[in-house]
């Protein structure tokens, strides 16, 4: 069983600031972990836009507070993200996120991210890994 909470993870390497600056995240459950998923608490910044892709994984998130506009950058459509709305990544869409309000979101990954990953030039999260454990000795 794991227990943790935020505040463990700020300031640790689970507590991951964008270099755009636009995003943090504090990474709660990771690829280490090997449930088969990851859980992140997110926040992107009002006044801000961020153009994502997540080609190598699916993501669904869940607002818990704040205003954003999602673009689907495909179709060109827009939805209006508030607390209590979810959007799920099932097709790796292309889209952009246009902040009104400091936006918190809990985001889940599959596969799991590793906890390095930051957004490449196309707005994707490299596929990494986590090595095999090493097998225990008795």
């Amino acid at each position: 069983m794991i227990v943790r909470s935020l505040q463990d993870i700020e300031g640790t390497d689970r507590h991951v600031k964008a270099k755009s600056g636009t995003w943090e995240s504090k990474r709660i459950v990771l690829a280490k972990e090997r449930v088969g998923f990851s859980l992140h608490e997110t926040t992107l910044y009002a006044g801000t836009e961020t153009s994502m892709w997540y080609a190598n994984h699916i993501e669904a998130v869940l607002c818990v507070e704040g205003e954003a506009e999602l673009t689907n950058d495909e179709t060109g459509e827009k939805h209006t993200i508030t607390p209590g709305t979810m959007y799920l990544l099932d097709g790796h869409e292309k889209h952009t996120m246009r902040i009104k309000k400091d936006f918190r979101c809990v985001c889940v990954f599959n596969p799991p991210v590793t906890g390095r990953e930051d957004h490449d030039e196309n707005g994707v999260y490299p596929l990494l890994t986590e090595p095999d454990p090493e097998p225990e000795t008795v």
